[in-house]
């Protein structure tokens, strides 16, 4: 299977600064990654690599099998790469349908006039096929609830992505409960076929969701392995460099 994304002996370097160096990674569809290290290990860096916001200073990406260059953010999302931030970077005084169209908004022929009934419609849809539990779509985002503000924000990405996302520690500040819903929903997007790369500080977390786990220390890949085929304790030594 080509894969859906492919990292070939990709380099960052600020300065003299070497964020990421000999990192290798392919990702392919239906599949969950995740990335994990101590603060520092390059996590961040990757994701911004992937997504956009930092060029690599050296290395290959390809996407499907072609190699691709991203400039900026929005080249990368024209290839269908989407982002869930830490802060979801959503707007509190938007209803949830013009948060899922934020910047892509729907219009009407032929003055240009705002669709808010097929932008309420298509969300509708939407959070129901995932079954993100919210009072309605036309509720404001800051009336939501942490983990339905993530169930929002995971959903826009996956709208809108048609190959990759992207998860920057999307449970760090959510209750028991509503992590669980988050991670369910998390795993349902591998239905839909799309590589999902997923950076958690919760060994917990990955290994309940995770099919293989990349590992940086001090911006280098240690290693990957199947998920099913280590254990915590091999992790947490290949994190922190000591064994167990």
């Amino acid at each position: 299977m080509t894969p859906t994304l492919s990292l070939k002996d990709v380099r960052k370097v600020f300065g003299g600064i070497v964020a990421i160096q000999n990192l290798s990674l392919d990702l392919y569809p239906g599949e969950i990654v995740a990335a994990v290290g101590d603060n520092g290990a390059g996590k961040s860096t990757l994701v911004k690599i992937v997504s956009g916001v930092h060029r690599p200073s050296s290395g290959k990406i390809t996407l499907d099998g072609l190699p691709v260059s991203f400039s900026d953010a929005s080249v990368a999302r024209s290839h269908g790469i989407e982002v869930v931030y830490q802060d979801l970077a959503l707007a509190n005084k938007q209803p949830v349908y013009m948060n899922m169209f934020l910047g892509r908004e729907l219009t009407r022929r032929p003055f240009g006039l705002l669709d808010k009934v097929r932008m309420q419609d298509e969300t509708q849809r939407l959070v129901e096929q995932l079954d993100i539990r919210i009072p309605s779509v036309c509720s404001q985002i800051r009336d939501l609830s942490g983990g339905q503000r993530q169930g929002i924000a995971i959903a826009r990405a996956t709208h809108w992505a048609q190959k990759l996302v992207l998860l920057d520690e999307p449970t760090a500040a959510l209750g028991v409960v509503e992590t669980s819903r988050v991670e369910e929903l998390i795993v349902s997007l591998k239905e839909r076929k799309l590589a999902i790369l997923i950076i958690s500080h919760s060994l917990e977390q990955v290994f309940h969701i995770s099919d293989r786990i990349c590992v940086l220390r001090r911006g280098e890949q240690v290693g990957v392995r199947n998920t099913e085929e280590t254990d915590k304790n091999e992790i947490i030594a290949m994190i922190t460099g000591v064994k167990m």
